[in-house]
């Protein structure tokens, strides 16, 4: 108070003409404070109620625009500084303005009178690119109730006003965050607790709380990130790792090509999925008549499998079954792709590593994937039946969008219905420990198997069998896919594997990855900069972003 009051002391005794320039450049360092200053000046008889306000407001737009123009600035990739042009993402950008357009004037004249959100709000609005002139009416009639209101209450109530206000910055933001937090639960939780569907979606997000197998990447992968941290410390290196596999660009670690990795092992075709890569710089004809043409040649009939040649976590994975679900498919993608035979059978991950200079290799973890199914009655919907399974639950909103067209079919009485076709965890697929099934004969096939691929040592394949005693038998089995780097021993996620278990396991299979990178690395093998993996990271997450199959 006693600040507040020399400055209004200060402002008095200036010309009016420098008073109102004082009041508009003070609005730069506080503009609440400023109003309430001004609407003092204006109660003491000092300064006309009508030219505080207009002073006032004046000094609180051209703030605004200035915060406005300096999110934009840094918006604009042509004016990004190196730094920045790593760090924000174009097509995050992109994404956030289709968010904010068509909530940007309310979030603007909001902004105004929540204390604490004004900077990052108007920043966020030239950072998105709102339209110049959008932003300045919208905020124009926040100043307009804004301005007036603070300094007729302080010009109203006098010194006091400043008291209330001091409680008001304290007490709007946290009062605003608990009402949100109050609407959210009661949206969320309170109004879907009211039918059946509501109170099993409830459940199922309940469940995966405290199941940790369904815990969200960045918070399950949190201490790993810590683990890498120390390894990369320990070993003084960050990237050393990508040497684990000379034969994949950056040992597999990132937007390596499927086809590329799948041509190391054309040694043992017996073993190989029939895979046709396609060009994403093909015609849309042309794919198709190649597709169709490959099945053709190797006796493949429908239904097939489609995939991104650089892909990760079987995104944009998909199975289809007949030409014109081939062609909605590749005019969907526009990027490097494969065509692959459907194998029917069990499917398996098998993790593989062998260490340099030693003779062979050793199975890290092995995986048994099931596809979940749920029976029919020949009264309940499929929806309903997801909804009823205790596990499928957990995934129903996963299976609810991969099976929207058949949500509401009744499936007849002891009708099977498969909820997943591909064998992959985030897509809803259940992943067994399987290291019970290693054998002799096993090992010693994908040992040959990866001893023929020059350059590969660590990696998981991902296959299917005809049966689990022909793939412990070393033979009946198909390779889909091998994985370098970023490979993960999926069986961590069988609901028997304690949390503890699970990262016991990571962290193993990182100090593994470490040091097979270091061994490579002495023989000269190339490791990857860390600069150029944080850009390949970057420019394969627009890609993956832009291009979802």
């Amino acid at each position: 108070m006693e600040t507040l009051q020399q400055i209004t002391n200060w402002i008095a005794d200036l010309p009016p003409w420098a008073g109102v320039v004082a009041i508009v450049l003070a609005t730069f360092v506080s503009e609440d404070l400023t109003c309430i200053g001004a609407g003092l000046l204006a109660a003491a008889g000092e300064l006309p109620v009508a030219r505080a306000v207009w002073a006032s407001g004046l000094g609180i737009f051209l703030g605004d625009l200035l915060l406005y123009g300096a999110g934009r600035a840094v918006g604009r990739p042509a004016q990004r500084p190196a730094p920045l042009t790593r760090l924000i993402d174009d097509a995050d950008v992109e994404r956030s303005q289709d968010r904010f357009a068509p909530r940007g004037p309310i979030v603007i004249l909001l902004g105004r009178f929540v204390p604490g959100t004004r900077l990052p709000t108007y920043f966020a609005a030239g950072l998105l690119e709102t339209g110049f002139w959008r932003f300045s009416l919208f905020a124009f009639i926040a100043v307009l109730l804004w301005a007036p209101l603070l300094v007729g209450l302080a010009a109203w109530l006098g010194g006091e006003v400043a008291t209330w206000f001091v409680l008001y910055e304290r007490w709007a933001l946290p009062v605003l965050f608990a009402l949100v937090l109050c609407l959210l639960f009661v949206t969320k939780v309170v109004v879907p607790s009211f039918t059946w569907r509501g109170r099993r979606l409830l459940a199922g997000s309940f469940r995966r709380v405290w199941r940790w197998e369904f815990w969200p990447p960045w918070l399950f992968y949190f201490p790993l990130v810590l683990n890498f941290a120390w390894l990369a410390l320990r070993h003084r290196s960050l990237s050393v790792f990508t040497a684990v596999n000379p034969a994949m660009p950056a040992g597999g670690f990132i937007g390596e090509s499927k086809s590329e990795i799948l041509k190391g092992l054309e040694h043992a075709p017996e073993f190989l999925a029939h895979t046709l890569l396609l060009p994403g710089r093909w015609e849309l004809e042309r794919k198709v008549d190649e597709a169709v043409a490959f099945m053709e040649r190797h006796g493949l009939d429908w239904p097939v499998v489609l995939k991104p040649d650089a892909g990760q976590r079987g995104s944009g994975v998909s199975i289809v079954r007949a030409r014109g679900e081939l062609a909605a498919w590749l005019a969907g993608m526009p990027l490097d792709s494969i065509l692959q035979e459907y194998v029917v059978g069990a499917e398996f991950g098998v993790f593989y590593y062998r260490k340099p200079g030693e003779p062979g290799g050793r199975i890290f973890s092995i995986t048994r994937k099931e596809f979940p199914a749920v029976i029919g009655d020949g009264e309940r919907t499929l929806e309903e039946l997801i909804l009823t399974d205790e596990r499928a639950v957990c995934m129903a909103p996963v299976y609810a969008a991969q099976l929207v067209e058949r949500l509401f079919e009744v499936p007849a009485e002891d009708q099977r219905v498969r909820l997943v076709e591909v064998g992959n965890h985030a897509r809803g697929a259940i992943f067994l420990d399987g290291g019970e099934l290693e054998t002799p004969a096993m090992l010693e096939v994908f040992d040959r198997i990866s001893r023929g691929y020059e350059g590969f040592y660590f990696g998981r394949y991902d296959v299917r069998a005809t049966s689990t005693a022909e793939l412990q038998a070393g033979r009946g089995f198909k390779i889909m896919e091998l994985n370098g780097a970023t490979s993960e021993a999926t069986h961590i996620y069988d609901p028997r594997v304690s949390l503890w278990r699970a990262y016991g396991t990571l962290f193993e299979q990182w100090r593994i990855l470490f040091d097979i990178g270091i061994r490579n690395a002495a023989r000269g093998a190339p490791v990857v900069h860390w600069t150029r993996l944080v850009k390949e990271l970057g420019r394969y997450r627009r890609v993956a972003r832009s291009h979802p199959a």
